[in-house]
């Protein structure tokens, strides 16, 4: 079991205090902050359960709880006979669109592929170069949650995590040390 997989299911252990990595809080809101980190948990545990025999992306709505599709974006259609993606009507769309339109865009939900992407060890994903891993998490207030990371270092690629946390029903996230 990985070092990940197993502060998943326990939290971390004893091995953990002398690896010291570079560690990053990312505290959440919510009304039951204990049950975001176990949501967040529960998908978590699934993919990285998955890591060294990643199934096809058609077998991950059976794989994922259902509550976690269900909040994921839905998947864009496949292009009609074959044809490719036209990249520059989407960069033409894109420029076209004012910086408040783009961040709505960015802080919309992420579809299910999106998400996997960056946890997907094949040719096709990020999962080889992922940015942050699972520590630990908690909740130090009746409304107030925090899952800590272990990074790369600062900045990070965070986006999969923020998705993950707001997913899970966590709010106005803030990162920080």
């Amino acid at each position: 079991m990985t070092g990940e997989l197993q502060r998943l299911r326990s939290g971390p252990g004893g091995e953990d205090d002398q690896s010291r990595p570079f560690l990053v809080r990312v505290r959440f809101a919510a009304e039951d902050p204990t049950q975001v980190i176990a949501n967040a948990r529960a998908v978590l545990t699934h993919v990285i359960a998955q890591i060294a025999d990643w199934p096809a992306f058609e077998l991950w709505p059976r794989l994922l709880p259902t509550w976690f599709i269900q909040r994921c974006a839905p998947e864009p259609p496949e292009p009609e006979h074959g044809e490719p993606f036209d990249v520059e009507a989407w960069l033409r769309q894109w420029r076209a669109m004012t910086p408040e339109q783009r961040a709505a865009v960015d802080q919309g939900p992420w579809t299910l592929s999106d998400w996997l992407y960056y946890f997907d060890p094949t040719e096709e994903g990020m999962g080889d170069d992922r940015s942050w891993w699972w520590w630990d998490a908690g909740a130090d207030e009746p409304d107030c949650g925090w899952v800590q990371v272990a990074t790369t270092g600062w900045p990070f690629g965070s986006g999969s995590l923020s998705w993950l946390i707001e997913a899970s029903g966590g709010t106005d996230l803030v990162y920080g040390p």
